[in-house]
C-alpha cells in the first residue's frame, strides 16, 4: 500500500471530523477507519434523503465518495496484482452508484453501495494486523 496515498485518504477522514486515534493507527486501522467512516456518511446520507434535506444528503455523499475515492489511490495496483484491480474497479463502481443515487435521490443506491462497502470491510476485518503490516511495509519499502 502506497502510504503517501493512504495518508491522501486519511485527511479526507480527518475532513469527515474523526481525528482521535488517527495519528497513532496503523495502515490496517486506517483503512478500517476509512470504511467505517464511508458507511457513516452514507447511512448519514440516506436520513438527509428521507428527510428531503438535498444539501446535506449532498454534502455526506460527496464525503463518502472523497473517502472511497482516499481508498481507491492508497491502492497500489502495479504491485497488488488481480486484487488491486477489482477493488480499484469497485471503488470507481461504488462513487459512480454514490453520484446517481444523489442525482435520483434514490436511497436504495445508497443501500446497495453500503453493502459493498461491508462486504469489502468484512474482509479486510478478517485479514490479520500482522499480514496487512507486512504488505503496507513491504509496499512502502518499494517507493
Amino acid at each position: 500500500m502506497n502510504m503517501v496515498k493512504l495518508h491522501s485518504a486519511v485527511e479526507q477522514y480527518n475532513r469527515v471530523g474523526v481525528s482521535s486515534g488517527v495519528e497513532s493507527a496503523d495502515p490496517h486501522q486506517l483503512i478500517q477507519m476509512l470504511m467505517n467512516g464511508a458507511l457513516e456518511k452514507i447511512a448519514i446520507a440516506k436520513g438527509h434523503m428521507e428527510r428531503n434535506d438535498i444539501s446535506q444528503k449532498g454534502g455526506n455523499i460527496s464525503w463518502a465518495i472523497s473517502i472511497i475515492d482516499g481508498l481507491r489511490a492508497s491502492l497500489n495496483v502495479d504491485d497488488g496484482g488481480e486484487i488491486a484491480q477489482n477493488l480499484d474497479d469497485l471503488y470507481d463502481y461504488m462513487t459512480r452508484r454514490l453520484a446517481r443515487a444523489n442525482i435520483e435521490n434514490n436511497p436504495d443506491l445508497l443501500d446497495e453501495v453500503s453493502s459493498l462497502v461491508r462486504s469489502v470491510k468484512g474482509a479486510w476485518d478478517q485479514m490479520p494486523e500482522s499480514s496487512s503490516k507486512t504488505n503496507a511495509t513491504t509496499t512502502a519499502d518499494a517507493e
